[in-house]
């Protein structure tokens, strides 16, 4: 019988592991995808295919545009995925200021979302500086 090994917790397998996922801006970008989520339980169940839908779709494009970009390895594509991913982040808000408007969540819920947003956009818009320094450093 075969051993099943859990990758991800195996600790010789995540030193190996390299790639998006050890970039800081992921990571935190996952961490606020996943408040979104933890928060969209709580909608009503009336804005399923509306509002939730909408919601989840733009937090996960934060991590899936700042993963493609990395994954192309050319500065003016990352560059490009990175601002795709801000712009998402940016929707991703305003779906929650909705979810405020409409009394779904309460202020201090939008403040604590907020926070995190405010930490993916910092970290955000210095990984896109770094990536123009370095393509114009490679040049």
């Amino acid at each position: 019988m075969l051993k099943r090994v859990n990758w991800l917790k195996d600790s010789a397998m995540k030193e190996a592991v390299s790639g998006f996922e050890t970039l800081e801006v992921w990571r935190q970008a996952r961490v606020f995808r996943n408040m979104v989520i933890v928060l969209c339980r709580q909608l009503p169940q009336e804005e399923k295919y509306r509002l939730i839908d909408q919601v989840k779709r733009a937090s996960r494009s934060v991590t899936a545009n700042i993963a493609e970009g990395y994954g192309r390895f050319h500065y003016l594509d990352n560059i490009r995925f990175c601002r795709d991913a801000r712009g998402s982040l940016n929707e991703t808000l305003d779906h929650l200021t909705v979810a405020l408007d409409e009394n779904y969540i309460t202020p201090e819920s939008l403040q604590a979302m907020r926070f995190q947003f405010e930490k993916v956009l910092r970290l955000l818009n210095g990984y896109i500086a770094y990536l123009k320094t370095q393509k114009t450093n490679s040049q």
